[in-house]
């Protein structure tokens, strides 16, 4: 049996315990969560008060997570004076969904209550600011700054939020505080990772890791885009989400249940989230879904939705050709202030969208909405607007067929290398690269855009991330010294301004997905995957293996580079999965 990712994950953290629960009794109107449970210690002091605080370090020695009579060490005393707090600021050492619990010993004074200010922050500069100012922390979707009160000889549990650090204050200068432990509660799926990614390049291995672990995270009741900021269901978002979680996990039913919340919640009348463009999402979602899983009655059950929302989308096609698409016209918001790039995206969009619906409608029998779809892509697939060089409007236009893949490789995306992309748009990026056949470049723009990620101390990619902010910025998981900019604090635009910025957004693992599709080289070319095309770009990597999700059983592959420069590849697909190569293979 392979290990779930999760094991993988804690293993990099210390002292966490698996709480095994047995099944609940019965309980009408009850029903299981999905989401299992486990216990994190801390495992760095990041920062303590000058004064009022003793025995800080007991809270990162191994504890039982239960109020006892008799503490086995002395327990971590926080007291503050008249002009300061006293606190102290702790590192989980990777980013967390869940909540903290704060356990008390025995006091004198039991009548006497105490409180605790608690901030959790996804880098060390929020977990130190204050709420508003001019780095905008908020307590927006999860409540990450507030007061709580303590129990006598107990546990408090706050949260839940997305973080890794958390500081905790006392404010009141009458009242010590004693903490015996301090433990962070992780709430996440525990399912098996079926997917896997190595090659010859650990950097691209971190990385693939890292962008499982994000959409990992997001993945609750529904799937996220983001566990502190965005705990919501973006439709549009949900694509590089959802091909990460077809590459990692499988089939997980996350992604059918978010699929059809968000249909159940939105006329057809309406467009999903209020944007145009996610309810184009929701239908190229539908036909990745279906040509990885081969469900046709789940497809079935969306015909209902799926056909007037086709002829909606095909009568936004103008006698001209041009898309007269109304309401939020959106691709990405970095993409936002170039009209004319969000004009021709919109419109390469639309044209993937309705041939995917004829496609799909195709295979629900219904040849006269197919018909509709087909007929108003042509005549959408002749209007090619100018790009006006943005990389993510070039993108769309190259994977819909209607620009020559290489020539806006050449005269777009490749200008200024990974400059001017997005954590989310920088998957079609990717994807346009490789189509052009140049997987070199885009593994650089990997290594270079998500890789600086990380040298700055992220464990999970950010809603959206520009190399321009590198310059002289401190990691996230320091306190920012005199001179340096705060990577976190003094960055972000639109609605994600400052500390509103999620360091943990599902939309920004494209890497992950893209690298299965299009280095292991695994994609299906009938529905449940009865047929594969296996056609791996290797670019300037030496060899990569490893093994790709399908309903019938993983697909292993070992793809090397001769001396020659050919590939020479070994795949072991399961009964049932017919293998398909390209000519030269």
């Amino acid at each position: 049996m392979k290990p779930s990712l999760l094991t993988s994950v804690i293993a990099l953290l210390a002292s966490t315990f698996l709480l095994q629960a047995a099944p609940p009794p019965a309980v009408e109107g009850a029903s299981r969560s999905p989401i299992s449970t486990f216990f994190v210690q801390p495992v760095r002091l990041v920062w303590q008060s000058t004064n009022g605080i003793r025995q800080a370090g007991s809270l990162l020695k191994l504890h039982a997570g239960q109020a006892v009579l008799s503490e086995p060490q002395p327990p971590c005393i926080l007291t503050a004076s008249p002009d300061a707090s006293a606190g102290v600021l702790l590192d989980f050492g990777r980013e967390l969904h869940g909540y903290i619990e704060l356990i008390t010993p025995i006091t004198p004074d039991q009548a006497k209550l105490r409180h605790v200010r608690v901030r959790f922050g996804e880098s060390v500069s929020e977990a130190m600011a204050e709420q508003g100012g001019k780095q905008n922390a908020q307590n927006d979707h999860a409540v990450r700054d507030q007061v709580v009160t303590l129990p006598w000889l107990g546990k408090k549990i706050v949260g839940p939020s997305g973080f890794r650090f958390v500081r905790i204050d006392n404010d009141d200068p009458a009242l010590p505080v004693q903490l015996s432990q301090v433990q962070a509660v992780l709430q996440i799926r525990d399912i098996p990772q079926t997917g896997s990614f190595k090659c010859d390049d650990e950097r691209l291995n971190r990385i693939w890791q890292v962008g499982a672990y994000t959409v990992h995270l997001n993945m609750q009741e529904y799937l996220w885009d983001g566990i502190k900021r965005d705990r919501l269901v973006w439709i549009g978002d949900m694509h590089p989400e959802v091909s990460t979680i077809r590459a990692v996990f499988g089939f997980n039913e996350v992604v059918p249940r978010s699929l059809d919340l968000t249909r159940d919640v939105t006329p057809v009348t309406d467009w999903m989230n209020g944007i145009s463009s996610y309810s184009m999402w929701w239908v190229l979602i539908h036909e990745d879904l279906y040509m990885h899983q081969g469900d046709l009655a789940y497809l079935k059950s969306q015909q209902a939705y799926l056909t007037p929302l086709l002829k909606r989308l095909a009568n936004l096609v103008g006698p001209d050709g041009r898309e007269r698409i109304d309401g939020m016209r959106f691709l990405d918001w970095p993409s936002s202030p170039n009209k004319q790039g969000v004009t021709a995206g919109l419109q390469g969009l639309l044209v993937l969208t309705l041939e995917s619906g004829a496609r799909l409608l195709t295979a629900l029998g219904d040849a006269d909405t197919a018909t509709v779809c087909t007929t108003a892509a042509s005549r959408a697939r002749k209007v090619v607007p100018d790009v006006n060089k943005s990389k993510s409007g070039a993108a769309l236009l190259s994977l819909a067929g209607m620009m020559d893949a290489r020539e806006v490789s050449e005269s777009v995306l490749k200008v200024g290398g990974p400059r001017d992309i997005s954590t989310f748009y920088g998957f079609y990026v990717l994807q346009a690269l490789a189509k052009s056949g140049d997987a070199s470049t885009a593994l650089d723009f990997i290594r270079t855009y998500w890789g600086a990620m990380l040298d700055l101390g992220a464990t999970t990619f950010w809603e959206d991330f520009n190399l321009d902010w590198t310059t002289n910025a401190a990691p996230i998981d320091q306190i920012v010294p005199p001179g340096k900019v705060d990577i976190h604090g003094d960055f972000g635009a639109y609605c994600y301004l400052g500390f509103r910025h999620s360091l943990c957004h599902g939309w920004a693992s494209g890497p992950t997905a893209w690298l299965s599709q299009n280095v292991l080289g695994v994609k299906p070319l009938e529905p449940g995957f009865k047929r594969v095309l296996i056609a791996p770009q290797l670019g300037n990597l030496k060899w990569v293996e490893g093994t790709y999700p399908t309903p019938l059983g993983p697909i292993h592959v070992r793809h090397e580079r001769k001396p020659d420069g050919s590939i020479s590849s070994k795949i072991d697909a399961p009964k049932g999965v017919k293998v398909v190569r390209p000519a030269g293979h």
